[in-house]
């Protein structure tokens, strides 16, 4: 099985292939239609790996918390571009949506303007400044641990105070 990323390449140098070829020639008709086909791969990996992951994560939790991100906005202000428009995340929550809600469980939205990151999961504290670049949350009560994970206890933490206001 080609991998997600050699495919990519693959449709890289298809398209290459294409534009060397004169439009509405026969061999750039039959070239057309290998690009369609490697993108529909590409396409068809994606979908899959999110469907696994849903169902994988919608039979082992009652409920799940997720960050709604605004990922139009970390694309462009942040020069991650590519990559986060390939992981399809707002694909991935909806398949995650109705899977959890086909089994009477639940998906809970954190608001995007929560400071996940910059609190500590331990003692509550809340840092005013927090650069992209630190990648250890480093707080005065003595916690030391990896900044996504911390963000990832507050997100959850939060996940459970609005899971207690809605039930």
């Amino acid at each position: 099985m080609v991998r997600y990323r050699s495919a990519e390449k693959k449709l890289a140098r298809e398209q290459r292939k294409l534009s060397r070829c004169e439009k509405g020639s026969r061999n750039y008709q039959k070239q057309r239609k290998r690009v369609a086909l490697c993108d529909e791969r590409i396409k068809n990996q994606r979908k899959d790996f999110h469907h696994k992951l849903s169902h994988d994560l919608a039979e082992k939790y009652d409920a799940v918390c997720v960050e709604d991100l605004n990922l139009k906005g970390i694309a462009g202000g942040l020069h991650f571009g590519k990559r986060i428009q390939d992981n399809g995340y707002g694909q991935f929550l909806s398949m995650l949506g109705y899977k959890l809600e086909e089994r009477g469980k639940y998906l809970i939205k954190v608001d995007r303007y929560f400071a996940s990151s910059k609190i500590c999961s331990v003692c509550g504290n809340r840092k005013k400044e927090l650069a992209l670049s630190e990648r250890t949350y480093i707080c005065e009560c003595g916690n030391r641990m990896d900044r996504d994970v911390n963000a990832a206890v507050n997100i959850l933490k939060e996940g459970k105070k609005i899971y207690k206001k809605c039930a």
